[in-house]
């Protein structure tokens, strides 16, 4: 992480699903994801593609980062999560087993030292 001038609790915002960017309203399914930086991170830049996981079994959505391809570069291991303060990434009633819906399309990318 050093490489890429990241610390843990380095943090921009990022649209999290590449297919849903400016929806208020969106959709995640349990499996991989893929997400896009809109601030500059270290060094990655806006526009950076993140892949990941989703996981919705519980009451709220886990996301998680392993991989950043920046827009004129080589794909690069990375560990990040998805986090709103306020509940923002508690699903709304009406999401079904095996997926969420939530309000927003955007979540911050925190970066972090492992996954707990």
């Amino acid at each position: 992480m050093r490489y890429l001038r990241l610390r843990v609790g380095d943090a921009a915002l990022a649209d999290l699903d590449a297919n849903q960017i400016d929806a208020r309203r969106i959709s995640l399914y349990d499996g991989p994801i893929e997400s896009i930086l809109k601030d500059d991170i270290g060094t990655l830049e806006a526009t950076t593609r993140l892949y990941g996981q989703v996981w919705t079994s519980g009451p709220q959505v886990v996301i998680r980062w392993y991989e950043a391809h920046p827009p004129d570069g080589d794909k690069v291991p990375i560990c990040a999560v998805a986090r709103l303060s306020r509940d923002q990434m508690r699903k709304l009633p009406e999401s079904k087993p095996g997926m969420a819906i939530l309000d927003g399309s955007v979540a911050a990318a925190y970066i972090v030292d492992s996954f707990r």
